[in-house]
């Protein structure tokens, strides 16, 4: 499997799609639960993470995360929700990981099948320009 965000920049990713590979859709820190920092209970918090903390708080990926959340509310679902639906409204993606660590995760996780007929090729490209 291939990371979608992988696919736009790597060569040898870009052969393997095109040679019949599936891709992954990951939505790494696209919750908005680090907006404020690294809540005590998520992964990024657990000793040897330090490397994921550094990562989710890094001035760029917040600002992108947060131009986001005025498509999700406009969407009427929460950042999670649209993320895991824009992977599974992408054609090239065969599967989406959720990553849910908790049972209300995965309930909140599968609302976004509801989400995905809303995503209009609009929707779509302020997503795409939000996130470059």
């Amino acid at each position: 499997m291939i990371r979608v965000q992988t696919l736009a920049t790597d060569a040898k990713s870009r052969q393997s799609y095109h040679s019949g590979a599936g891709l992954e859709g990951l939505t790494p820190q696209l919750t908005g639960k680090y907006a404020k920092g690294v809540p005590p209970d998520s992964r990024a918090a657990i000793k040897g993470y330090e490397w994921l903390a550094e990562r989710v708080l890094e001035p760029t990926r917040l600002a992108k995360v947060q131009s986001l959340v005025p498509i999700a509310e406009e969407l009427g679902c929460t950042l999670a929700q649209m993320s895991l639906a824009w992977c599974l409204a992408n054609p090239n993606v065969s599967t989406v990981i959720t990553g849910a660590s908790r049972p209300s995760q995965v309930v909140e996780n599968m609302r976004a099948l509801d989400i995905v007929p809303r995503l209009s090729p609009d929707v779509m490209a302020r997503i795409e320009t939000a996130t470059k």
